[in-house]
């Protein structure tokens, strides 16, 4: 599944696998993917929309009018409401998005370095929190609270503790923090993101067991 589907589901379109679910990680990720990249647009003043691949599919897709003559302002409006709308965003978590891309994208050369840095940083999270988490994923989704409580807990580990049984995990640990050095993020905007990842891996469809053709 690519960002045109994501957004066709978004949009409400009909899509061929009965499974996928409107709102789930894919386009969650997705509408991620195109915040930033609209931030970014806005910021820096880029004009080439090809420079910036998802907010390229988003905008032709949804059909967005440019605002002010500016890429990237109307993208980011119609980006923020829509994560408001389908995850409940707070705006809280836009605001530190916006104060780390200005804090370390200066002109446009800086933007891949930021990616691949916001990336890996995403990577190495959810390996932790999938490690230190791995049963409560189990938990049912009904106990929202209770998850996001066991969520910002195991935030505060990652950010605060030094040895943890897994040597794995601690070295992926003290990742996560050089990472956070740079790209100035609170524990409150990992929980919020770490805790919708959580909340939609749950609710993401099994992988069915193939047919013995015997």
């Amino acid at each position: 599944m690519g960002i045109i589907d994501s957004i066709k589901r978004l949009l409400g379109k009909k899509n061929t696998e009965e499974t996928t679910k409107v709102g789930g990680m894919e386009d969650f990720m997705t509408l991620i993917r195109v915040y930033y990249q609209s931030v970014m647009a806005s910021n820096l003043g880029i004009t080439n929309i090809n420079f910036l691949p998802d907010l390229a599919v988003f905008k032709r897709t949804l059909k967005v009018p440019t605002s002010n003559n500016k890429l990237g302002l109307a993208e980011k409006s119609r980006c923020k409401k829509m994560l408001i709308d389908i995850y409940g965003i707070n705006n809280k978590f836009f605001s530190e998005i916006d104060a780390s891309i200005k804090k370390n994208c200066h002109n446009p050369n800086d933007i891949q370095s930021y990616l691949y840095m916001f990336q890996g940083f995403s990577n190495d999270l959810m390996m932790v929190i999938g490690n230190l988490m791995q049963w409560k994923f189990r938990m049912p989704s009904a106990m929202k609270k209770t998850l996001r409580a066991m969520t910002e807990k195991t935030i505060n580990d990652i950010m605060t503790k030094n040895d943890f049984k897994d040597a794995g995990v601690t070295k992926t640990a003290r990742n996560i923090r050089t990472y956070i050095s740079k790209l100035n993020y609170s524990e409150a905007w990992m929980t919020e993101y770490a805790y919708n990842i959580v909340m939609l891996a749950k609710k993401e469809p099994k992988p069915k067991e193939p047919k013995d053709t015997k």
